[in-house]
């Protein structure tokens, strides 16, 4: 299209009108002698596109932020990308037809019903100084990938041909309309000054004179190599000796293998530097690197694109909407087919990992890929593990607990395609080492009152009958009835009213600190068939800390915004405008919050991810801290209540395990043995 269409018109023409979904710097460079002969003429160019917009952006619009404020945020966002990504000639060329007067731009985004949407409409319209015309529609972006790398096809219709005549002035006046703003469900205003200032400025300083030209008008113009994008280690980052043994353990196995590390210790970045050993040595070679990374979430996706940038690239995040992501993926990697790109790099949620679009994209990927999927075990399940691309020749899991709860067979799925284990640190060893902080453990025994007593003695004897007729209760699958009754029973214990009577006692020790978390149980209190349905948990604590102690708190929970979690994380940092985030399971995984010094456990699942995950959360390293705390709140029945002893005892188990797993690395264990004893005694439980 670029040769046969494109160039040909630029060199006829005297203006040109362009309504696209993505355009990007690089294509002038493709038009080459085209744009060269179009601008000696004193041609201009009136250009409509579609913002990148992300996720935050979109929210802030439909909450009623200003939207020229976040367009002009968006636009200098993206011209900041492209900075970065070695295309500032093409940049420059943009920014001398602005200050020549001879560019226009505009932004064109969707708004209905409340809601934005991409504007993806593809229409342009060459005029010459005879006044004819050539218009057409179709499937290309402006962008080097869809001009120059994928298969697409225009329809082109000429204004002289009674055929085409119509059809092509209809098309102008669609263009006219949309300019003027006044295609309706459409929204088009002005190229943001500050982002238009920026690049008349880019201009001056390169002063791109001659526009780029060249004989062979499919060459694109590309910045010197050594200005190439690629994997560097940040000068501020020391690597420790620890992240240095697993980076060699996982080259020497040939650049496959797990990392079973303990939360906090530097996962990431252990995983990007073995990603930047690999790009370099490729490098040498002259081979791209292709990087995937995977994780559960989408604010996990945002933390990676941070840690990403801070080794030098600008990675594309891929989630919701692949026409977001789709022609940015499809430009760069065809950027990397043709030796134009060094390192490629990708973070995508499991979810978009999963998706048709994104699955055909992957196994069409010929150069070295690099699979790194954090949070490994959740890939592990039926769902996401025969997904995993076969064409990945370099492989690294991370995870503090790779094997999966009760699914053997997840288990050694994952170990298989990521071949082994070949670095393991830890907890223990990371405290010891300092990469991990000291930590008190306090246990607090929470007796359960008389109506949860009778629930709970219900459902251990319902439980006791399921052991007695043959049901495993160490290999129970959570799903079954067993595991249902497991799971009610937890949550009687959970969410015991007792606890919240010792949660004040001990935040009332804590009232003029911050960086303080509680975890609640999840769901609402448990009550006996035929009562009405018991209180929950986080609005009761949320009660308490926030109204009767008075202490700045809010909740986190799964429908908290992604924008607000990160303006929470954010007040939560300061230690004084937040001082409590009441949590219930989205503090789990991967949230990256080093200030949190003290931790209150009201319910945990008796899986022992979730426990070392919230472990994990506290005792992360950050600027003066020494220490963190662990107040941990156990409910048990009263000694007096009738309940199957042996079956009781062997439940217990599991939530004394849990108990000494904390203690026995905490800096008072002897306080945590003495608190335990009476329980351990009355179940004869000393040898545990």
């Amino acid at each position: 299209m670029v040769a046969g269409f494109f160039v040909p018109s630029f060199k006829a023409a005297n203006s040109y009108s362009r309504a696209v979904g993505y355009f990007t710097s690089t294509s002038l460079a493709l038009y080459a002698r085209g744009i060269d002969a179009f601008a000696k003429r004193g041609g201009s160019m009136r250009l409509v596109a579609s913002p990148h917009l992300n996720d935050e952006d979109v929210a802030d619009i439909e909450r009623g932020y200003d939207v020229r404020e976040v367009m002009e945020r968006a636009t200098i966002r993206t011209l900041e990308i492209e900075e970065r990504e070695s295309v500032l000639d093409g940049l420059g060329v943009l920014g001398r037809l602005i200050a020549e007067g001879r560019l226009d731009i505009k932004l064109a985004f969707v708004v209905k019903e409340g809601h934005v949407g991409i504007y993806h409409e593809k229409i342009g319209v060459f005029r010459d100084e005879f006044g004819d015309l050539v218009a057409f529609t179709g499937s290309s972006n402006e962008t080097y990938g869809g001009l120059q790398a994928n298969f697409e096809s225009i329809d082109v219709y000429r204004g002289w041909e009674a055929g085409d005549g119509a059809r092509a002035l209809d098309i102008e006046a669609d263009f006219q309309k949309l300019w003027a703003d006044k295609t309706p469900n459409l929204s088009v205003i002005r190229f943001p000054e500050v982002a238009r200032e920026r690049l008349v400025r880019l201009a001056t300083d390169r002063n791109p004179s001659p526009i780029p030209g060249t004989d062979d008008a499919l060459i694109p113009v590309v910045a010197p190599s050594n200005r190439q994008a690629r994997l560097t280690v940040p000068s501020w980052l020391e690597p420790r000796d620890y992240q240095k043994e697993a980076v060699e353990a996982w080259l020497r196995n040939r650049g496959q293998g797990l990392f079973k590390m303990a939360t906090g210790t530097g996962k990431t970045k252990t995983a990007m530097l073995a990603a930047t050993q690999l790009g370099n040595a490729l490098r040498q070679q002259e081979q791209p690197l292709v990087v995937l990374i995977l994780a559960p979430l989408q604010h996990l996706v945002d933390q990676w694109i941070s840690e990403v940038e801070d080794f030098g690239i600008r990675p594309i995040a891929v989630y919701e909407s692949s026409e977001r992501w789709l022609p940015l993926v499809e430009e760069q990697l065809s950027e990397a087919r043709l030796g134009q790109r060094p390192v490629v790099a990708l973070v995508a949620t499991y979810a978009s990992f999963a998706g048709a679009r994104f699955q055909s994209l992957l196994s069409r990927v010929t150069q070295p890929l690099m699979v790194i999927a954090d949070e490994a075990h959740n890939l592990g399940s039926a769902a996401y593990r025969p997904l995993l691309p076969g064409n990945a020749t370099y492989r690294l899991a991370l995870s503090a607990t790779p094997e999966r709860w009760f699914d053997d067979e997840g288990t050694d799925a994952l170990i298989d395609y990521f071949d082994k284990i070949v670095f393991e640190l830890e907890m223990s060893a990371a405290i010891e080492m300092g990469a991990l902080t000291r930590y008190l453990y306090y246990p607090r025994l929470v007796e359960l009152d008389s109506n949860e007593s009778e629930l709970y003695a219900d459902l251990t004897a319902q439980i006791g009958a399921r052991i007695a007729a043959g049901e495993d209760l160490a290999t129970s699958d959570p799903n079954s009835p067993l595991g249902f009754l497991l799971l009610q029973r937890s949550k009687v214990l959970g969410h015991a009213a007792g606890k919240l009577a010792a949660l004040e006692a001990d935040m009332v020790s804590h009232r003029e600190s911050g960086y303080q978390l509680v975890y609640c149980g999840e769901g609402r209190r448990p009550v006996a068939p035929g009562e009405s349905e018991g209180p929950v948990q986080l609005r009761e604590v949320m009660q308490l800390v926030g109204n009767d102690l008075r202490l700045a708190a809010h909740s986190y929970v799964s429908d908290t915004p992604r924008p607000e979690r990160k303006h929470l994380l954010k007040r939560f940092d300061t230690g004084v405008d937040l001082q409590v985030l009441v949590a219930m399971r989205c503090l789990d995984e991967g949230v990256d919050i080093p200030d949190a010094r003290v931790g209150y456990l009201l319910a945990s699942s008796s899986n022992p991810r979730q426990f070392i995950q919230r472990r994990g959360r506290l005792l992360r390293r950050a600027p003066g801290k020494e220490r963190a705390i662990i107040y941990d709140y156990l409910a048990v029945p009263p000694g007096d209540v009738p309940i199957n002893f042996s079956v009781e005892r062997s439940l217990l188990v599991r939530e004394l395990q849990r108990a000494n797993e904390f203690g026995k690395l905490s800096e008072n264990y002897e306080e945590t043995l003495e608190v335990l004893r009476p329980l351990k005694e009355r179940y004869q439980l000393m040898d545990m």
